[in-house]
C-alpha cells in the first residue's frame, strides 16, 4: 500500500494547518483512504472507484483524466503548492 502526507491550509480557514493522508493500492483510479485531521480531531473514509468515475463522469472528464487531476491535488504535494485550493466545511 502506498501513502502520501501532505499538509494544507484550507482556504476557508486560511490561519489553520490540517494533515491529509491519502493511501491506495494500485492506484488513485480504483479508489482510496483518505484521512484528514487537524492535529485534535481526525475524520477518515474511502473513496471507490464506482464514485470516482461518477464523479468523473459530472465532470465531463474522461475517468485517466480525472485522476491525474486527483494525483496532482491529493498526492502530488509541494510540486502542486497552490494550485489547487481546498475547503473545510
Amino acid at each position: 500500500m502506498e501513502k502520501t502526507l501532505n499538509r494544507i491550509h484550507p482556504v476557508s480557514d486560511p490561519e489553520s494547518t490540517y494533515f491529509l493522508q491519502i493511501s491506495w493500492e494500485k492506484d488513485l483510479g480504483t479508489g482510496f483512504g483518505i484521512l484528514l485531521t487537524d492535529g485534535q480531531c481526525a475524520w477518515a473514509g474511502t473513496v471507490s472507484e464506482a464514485e470516482i468515475s461518477r464523479e468523473a463522469a459530472d465532470m465531463e472528464m474522461n475517468k485517466e483524466k480525472y485522476v491525474e487531476e486527483l494525483k496532482k491535488a491529493l498526492v502530488a504535494g509541494e510540486e502542486s503548492a497552490g494550485k489547487y485550493n481546498f475547503v473545510i466545511s
